[in-house]
């Protein structure tokens, strides 16, 4: 008799994605009788049943691996260490950071912390800190972005940007039903100087902009930046399907000139 916990699961993450047993017995291709009698643990699921339902599901790997346990089965995806990528990937970032040069690109862990920068990052990162003795280590997102001794007051529109970043981390906490790393992550950023606690609340109602803008400014420095983000395409390892690659494009000639003046000769 399996679990009673893998049921639970298959139906916690049914009701997330918002499908009945019989959508997701079709988008599986499988029964709708077989999908009833594995949410009542009437039936033991395969392993290759877990990995199709949770793959139509778009379940993290992570969450795939806790679901496999709970049906008594081995842990399918190698959880490895966030800051050691596999060789194949770590040559793969080594390439993307070395094209995007002068520009900035960093390479983000699932608690946003910076696992890389490239230099085109931390030049531009110099030229707008309110104060560089400040930076934590390692560094962060939050902090860079919440912290007033680091970027946030050279941020063009700051509160505009600040409650983009926690309504985008309540919205992934929401569609994964509940993330304590997210959760965390909100509240390092509430609990910066002058951030209201009415922020944890975002409204979703608020129209985004089709694509988010950074600009900077500090004295008679400007710049202004489209910020792109990549993640690697049907990973196998929980740690690669956890990174997230930011890339900041600038929007225009000054921008662009900028970064060019600040690298090296």
């Amino acid at each position: 008799m399996t679990t009673r916990l893998f049921p639970a699961l298959l139906r916690y993450w049914r009701g997330r994605r918002g499908l009945t047993q019989l959508e997701l017995a079709l988008e599986a291709e499988v029964s709708a009788r077989h999908v009833s009698f594995l949410e009542s643990g009437r039936s033991r699921p395969s392993e290759e049943m877990v990995l199709r339902l949770l793959s139509v599901l778009s379940v993290p790997l992570r969450d795939q691996n806790e679901a496999l346990r709970a049906a008594g089965l081995p842990a399918r995806f190698s959880e490895g260490d966030s800051h050691t990528a596999p060789a194949s990937v770590e040559r793969v970032i080594a390439q993307m950071i070395a094209q995007h040069e002068p520009f900035p690109m960093v390479v983000l862990d699932p608690e946003l912390v910076v696992l890389r920068a490239s230099e085109g990052a931390r030049r531009l990162f110099g030229a707008f800190l309110a104060d560089p003795h400040a930076l934590p280590d390692p560094l962060d997102m939050i902090s860079l972005l919440f912290d007033p001794r680091l970027l946030r007051d050279a941020i063009v529109g700051w509160e505009s940007l600040a409650r983009a970043t926690l309504a985008r981390l309540a919205r992934e906490s929401l569609l994964v039903g509940g993330d304590a790393r997210l959760e965390r992550l909100i509240h390092r950023a509430l609990a910066h100087p002058d951030v209201p606690p009415a922020w944890r609340h975002p409204d979703f109602a608020t129209r985004d902009e089709p694509a988010l803008t950074v600009r900077l400014a500090r004295e008679d420095t400007r710049a202004a930046f489209l910020l792109a983000v990549t993640t690697f395409s049907t990973p196998r390892q929980v740690s690669v399907d956890e990174l997230r690659i930011e890339s900041l494009f600038p929007l225009d000639d000054a921008t662009r000139a900028l970064c060019e003046r600040l690298a090296p000769r």
